[in-house]
């Protein structure tokens, strides 16, 4: 099974989250990240969902997808030029001693710290997967008190879209 995102532009209604994401997950894909709001037109949402799937699976979710009430238009970005980011926000435990460690920790990477406490900083930071995984093995030195992350947003580069 391989990592797929998959983008769906749907009528911004009651319900249709709960269709979209049991839809998916009533026909065995396993959703890893799942994201929804409105897009510039506040009738439309953007579903993002990142799903464990093969090729053959993969297709026939999107025509699965493309076939519910409320569904405009579904888009894989397989294969397809993208610009992919997440948002995490990290709580560490920070002490006298470690709290410059883990401040360059979060400039090298461009972080910001969001808040500070005499016993924590919380640390806010935008990246694709990769990066984000790495500022995430370097902070597991101290002690990550909690963790939450978007999961991923894409969009297509240039101009073209799912609309």
């Amino acid at each position: 099974m391989n990592k797929h995102t998959v983008s769906a532009l749907v009528e911004n209604k009651f319900g249709v989250l709960a269709r979209v994401s049991g839809m998916l997950s009533g026909r065995g894909f396993n959703i890893e990240t799942l994201n929804v709001a409105p897009t510039n037109d506040p009738a439309i949402s953007r579903i993002t969902a990142t799903i464990l799937a093969d090729g053959v699976s993969l297709n026939r979710c999107i025509r699965q997808l493309d076939k519910l009430a409320n569904v405009i238009t579904v888009q894989s970005f397989d294969g397809v030029d993208t610009v992919a980011r997440e948002l995490v926000m990290v709580k560490v435990k920070a002490d006298k001693s470690t709290r410059s460690q883990i401040l360059e920790i979060a400039g090298i990477f461009r972080a910001q710290v969001i808040d500070v406490s005499l016993e924590s900083l919380i640390i806010e930071f935008t990246g694709n997967n990769n990066k984000i995984t790495a500022l995430l093995k370097l902070l597991n030195n101290f002690e990550i008190i909690e963790i939450a992350r978007t999961g991923t947003l894409t969009l297509e580069r240039g101009a073209n879209s799912c609309q």
